[in-house]
């Protein structure tokens, strides 16, 4: 297949089957030759802050002097990000071709297996058999969706398991409570791996992660608050000591600051694994490494903000480093998808904004604007309805005050950010 024509075959897989788990996509990696067993994993769960992680993790592998290969999900600006090697996307040609090979291993199977591989699982084979064929020393995993269920849980060699911060989503699927979330994500853990938790849990999340733990004979280990020093700076500037390693976090907020100390005692337990990553190895690559849309500062004049915070927490997050920055009355360019809380975000973001100009983002499960806008007249006096994401944007910098939001989804972020960086 030429890379478009792979494109269109990947996405017109089922987004979900009926039957989800690991063992559909063992089925799909047994046709390939069980690529997976030739890797090793740091593999890294959680509702928010699994994408930074994953980067910065992969920046300080790099910088160490290894093969680092990294799965990133969903993507922002294009498919391809979701395959990274020592921080570069995979080539076109490359990604038509591993796609052919999944393709081929797929029809190959039984019918009533084949029935049961959804478009993530025929990602996550793709990935994992070009990490293989790359020789990747080690592969920074993120899970798609929860963990114990995941496409991502076939693998079996995890050294680490890193679990960030446990949130609300996707409760049709894991479950309504903190506890019940953290234990499916909890599902990742492998016998003796070891764990590193996000610091800041719920307390019913960290207790049944502690608990998962114990039960998989997993040390744990939970960054420890006191033992951050945060430095003042800029507004969106992020410099904290943890634990006497000076770090330079390049995404901004505190719980970003909490990602990266998960990440420092990721590399010092891949450290107790064999691999030699010395500190200034971590100080460098955590400080190097970039993820667009997540808090993104665009332009300064005026302030334009891009961020595709998808749910409560990540609006809290969000609403948390504009508070800090003391950053108000910004025009938001708004647009979020079908169930994910667009009332609880408006609520947690009202404080900061001035106006709403309601957008739909470009996904069949986008809530429609009009909806949206019925939502963020509770919170907001100036709402308005924009057809047009462009224009829409357009007009917030022509007429903003305090500088624009632009944030609900990721799907609306790739689709802004080219009007911005080229």
């Amino acid at each position: 297949m030429q890379y478009e024509e792979a494109l269109a075959w990947v996405h017109s897989l089922p987004r979900l089957c009926s039957a989800p788990g690991p063992q559909n996509e063992r089925a799909l990696l047994q046709a390939l030759g069980r690529p997976q067993d030739a890797l090793k994993f740091v593999h890294v769960a959680g509702t928010n802050g699994k994408g930074s992680a994953v980067l910065m993790l992969a920046s300080v592998l790099k910088a160490a002097g290894l093969r680092v290969g990294a799965t990133v999900s969903p993507f922002v600006l294009d498919f391809r990000e979701r395959f990274q090697l020592n921080g570069e996307m995979i080539s076109r040609e490359a990604c038509a071709g591993i796609l052919t090979q999944v393709r081929g291993a797929l029809e190959q199977m039984p019918p009533a297996q084949r029935e049961q591989i959804a478009e993530f699982d025929a990602v996550t084979a793709a990935a994992l058999l070009w990490f293989a064929q790359q020789g990747c020393d080690i592969v920074c995993l993120e899970t798609g969706l929860g963990g114990r269920l995941d496409a991502t849980n076939a693998v079996d060699n995890t050294l680490v398991a890193c679990i960030m911060a446990i949130g609300k989503d996707h409760t049709e699927l894991l479950g309504h409570t903190y506890a019940g979330i953290a234990a499916e994500k909890c599902g990742i853990f492998k016998p003796g791996c070891s764990v590193v938790a996000y610091p800041a849990q719920p307390e019913e999340a960290m207790r049944q992660i502690e608990a998962c733990a114990a039960a998989a004979h997993c040390p744990l280990c939970v960054p420890q608050l006191e033992d951050f020093h945060f430095y003042r700076g800029r507004p969106f500037e992020n410099r904290v000591n943890y634990g006497g390693y000076d770090l330079e976090v390049p995404f901004a907020g505190r719980h970003q600051a909490y990602n990266a100390a998960v990440v420092v005692q990721a590399a010092l337990a891949l450290c107790e694994h064999g691999f030699d990553i010395s500190d200034d190895a971590i100080m460098q690559g955590i400080a190097a490494a970039r993820n667009p849309a997540r808090i993104e500062v665009l332009q300064r004049r005026p302030l334009v903000i891009l961020d595709g915070m998808h749910n409560p927490d990540g609006a809290r997050a969000l609403a948390d480093v504009l508070r800090a920055g003391r950053v108000q009355g910004l025009t938001a360019v708004m647009g979020v998808l079908q169930g994910k809380g667009e009332a609880e975000m408006l609520r947690a973001l009202s404080p900061h904004l001035a106006r709403v100009y309601a957008v739909q983002p470009p996904s069949p499960r986008a809530l429609p604007a009009g909806q949206l806008a019925a939502a963020a007249r509770q919170v907001c006096g100036q709402v308005s309805v924009w057809q047009d994401v462009p224009l829409a944007v357009q007009d917030a910098l022509r007429t903003c005050q305090g500088g624009v939001l632009i944030c609900g989804s990721l799907y609306l972020a790739a689709q802004v950010r080219p009007m911005f960086l080229p």
